[in-house]
């Protein structure tokens, strides 16, 4: 468990098998140093009878998958004792086959971070220094260069997580101070012996679920961070087209009481409040009420806005309720012994299963991107309405600013380039979104003859997280454009504190110009909190 040490000084992470977080997990892969991980002690002991038991099992000769036997289909040619460390160093090398581009890096530190927690349950047979060393590298943050592509997700993510095991032994690449490296060099620096893996060690490092974990734990802590940021901007579009705040009231919620709904029209209804662009139910019926001849005046507002609009908290809920159980989900897998064969060390026996099956990871992951994927959209649909003159109540065509549009027109487009790449963004989103669990393909002479493909679909989380954050940046922009084009003391609070901190960087559009980079500014702006402590004063 984490425990916080007075003053500057790090906080100490006893890592002991059941009590990481994914929120602590998140912060110790995106800050490096804000944690020191160290083996717990309780758990150094259960490793230890664990290695120990392994041990003498071994020197019995009985036939263990994976320790005294050969792996998936050579399961039945039984190895010597005197040749089971060798079989797990073959085991590792074989299995160093990834492609694709190498991990990132805090995606590689959640990886060893969760691997060194899973083997400190104490049941995988390894030895403490196994997950010592592991943890050494961790807190200097010697990171093993990881290719991203080769896993099925049972078992566990065998290629991936090899090319940590093999670090671990001194070989292969790590990326050490922004640089590239041997592991043989980086041990030197830190004056750290490669370990010489044992029997059942090599399999205990890659036969898990921690790669597909870590990119699992990293996308939900983006989604939530997608979430709070879509109900922000979907509360400056309604400001934008000068909507209906009615759409967010208690009561409509507390009828269809989805938790994630509920939260979702409250906090939109919270930066409505003060707003006089966008006006309650009664406030739009009170004016038409004051008309003299109201049989042949059109409203001065719509009474209901477009599903879009109308409809937000409904999307953006159903990301709150996904992410309420996908945490849970999380936190059971990155605590939980995932390789295979385990060793109950109480009833003196090992034990064969398929705890290394990513089942729920990939089932989480394929949910949450569906829901990712649809608030992307949803927002994508919310820029149409702003930037379209047939649907903005009253704004410039592509929001153009007033002073472009005196000018010759047709000489400036404003939001149409903007428009066309959050499309392009949006439909790439939702063609990730696309189940990856469904694909599960036979493997190893049908020995893995039903994998879950948990790790793609973690990995595509990551993904259509990405498309929506940069959704999300060119709907902020154009709302904040929005913004200019209304009168500014109509604006609510939140509304008010948003554009001025994003002006801050970005400039209104006055002019056609390019604003890729912009793009980026405000995708890094929501990625690190910063919209979040500008609206909640943080």
């Amino acid at each position: 468990m984490a425990t916080t040490i007075s003053g500057n000084a790090r906080r100490l992470l006893e890592v002991d098998g059941d009590t990481l977080t994914t929120a602590v997990l998140t912060a110790a892969a995106r800050v490096p140093g804000s944690v020191r991980p160290v083996l717990a002690a309780h758990a150094r002991k259960n490793c230890t009878a664990s290695a120990e038991l392994r041990e003498s099992i071994v020197a019995g000769a009985e036939p263990v998958y994976g320790v005294t036997t050969g792996f998936g289909d050579s399961a039945s040619r039984q190895v010597s004792p005197e040749r089971a460390a060798a079989l797990q160093r073959n085991l590792v090398r074989y299995h160093l086959n990834g492609t694709g581009p190498a991990a990132a890096p805090d995606v590689v530190r959640a990886t060893m971070l969760v691997r060194a927690n899973c083997l400190a349950k104490g049941v995988s047979g390894v030895r403490p220094v196994i997950v010592d060393n592991l943890l050494r590298l961790l807190d200097a943050d010697v990171l093993p260069i990881i290719p991203e592509r080769g896993s099925v997700g049972a078992s566990g993510d065998l290629v991936p997580l090899c090319y940590l095991a093999t670090v671990l032994q001194g070989e292969g690449q790590v990326r050490h101070a922004g640089t590239e490296r041997s592991a043989a060099e980086a041990h030197r620096q830190l004056g750290l012996a490669p370990v010489t893996l044992e029997a059942k060690e090599g399999l205990a490092l890659i036969n898990g679920t921690s790669f597909m974990s870590g990119f699992a734990v990293l996308a939900a802590a983006d989604a939530a961070e997608l979430a709070f940021a879509a109900e922000v901007c979907s509360a400056l579009a309604v400001e934008v087209l000068r909507g209906n705040r009615g759409h967010y009231a208690p009561f409509l919620h507390d009828q269809k009481a989805h938790p994630g709904q509920v939260a979702s029209a409250g906090a939109m209804a919270t930066y409505l409040a003060d707003s006089s662009l966008a006006l309650d139910h009664a406030e739009i019926v009170d004016r038409y009420d004051a008309l003299s001849d109201r049989k042949y005046q059109q409203l001065p507002r719509r009474v209901q806005d477009s599903y879009s609009v109308r409809c937000a908290p409904h999307v953006i809920g159903v990301l709150r309720d996904t992410l309420a159980w996908v945490d849970p989900w999380l936190t059971v897998e990155i605590n939980s012994a995932n390789d295979n064969p385990l060793f109950d060390v109480e009833a003196g026996v090992v034990r064969s299963g398929g705890n290394f099956y990513g089942g729920h990871v990939g089932q989480a992951m394929d949910s949450l991107k569906v829901a990712v994927a649809s608030v992307a959209d949803l927002l994508d649909r919310q820029l149409e309405l702003m930037v379209d003159e047939k649907f903005n109540n009253g704004l410039t065509p592509n929001l153009i600013s007033f002073s472009a549009a005196a000018e010759e027109p047709g000489l400036h487009h404003g939001y149409k380039g903007m428009q066309i790449a959050c499309s392009a963004l949006t439909a790439e989103a939702l063609k990730q979104a696309g189940p990856a669990t469904v694909f599960s393909r036979s493997t190893e002479a049908h020995n893995q003859d039903k994998v879950s493909m948990a790790t793609i679909a973690a990995r595509d989380a990551r993904t259509v997280g990405e498309l929506a954050l940069e959704v999300l940046a060119i709907h902020l922009h154009a709302a904040c454009q929005g913004l200019d084009l209304r009168e500014t003391k109509l604006r609510s609070t939140v509304a008010r504190r948003v554009y001025e901190a994003v002006r801050e960087f970005v400039a209104p559009l006055d002019r056609d110009r390019q604003m890729d980079g912009e793009i980026q500014d405000l995708a890094e702006f929501i990625r690190s909190g910063r919209l979040r402590e500008v609206v909640t004063g943080g």
